[in-house]
């Protein structure tokens, strides 16, 4: 194990599979993370304008350097199909060395 405290995980939802293609192809080509893995079907329940909503989503989970963090950011608001995207930064506390090595060399 290695401390990880330079890397993250972004959480965003997308509405189809189509946006979340496309948010995680744009952030992969400019080299602001290293990995994207969509997760499809995702019921989600919010509320929003003073009601309560229900949709089916696709949540991305990225991984990322915070170095990055201002730059993707940047892009998924530009990008990003909804109002208010969801964008919320986890900070993990170790990783496996050879995966954190990969994910520094992926996010130049």
């Amino acid at each position: 194990m290695k401390p990880a405290t330079d890397f993250a995980v972004v959480l965003i939802t997308a509405p189809d599979m189509k946006s979340a293609r496309a948010l995680a192809k744009a952030a992969l080509t400019q080299k602001l993370i290293a990995c994207a893995n969509l997760v499809p079907r995702v019921e989600s329940h919010y509320s929003w304008r003073g009601k309560i909503e229900c949709a089916t989503e696709v949540l991305l989970l990225l991984k990322t350097r915070k170095s990055k963090l201002a730059a993707l950011e940047k892009l998924v608001l530009a990008q990003h199909p909804y109002d208010t995207p969801e964008f919320l930064v986890l900070t993990p506390t170790a990783g496996n060395k050879k995966y954190l090595d990969w994910l520094a060399e992926n996010c130049r």
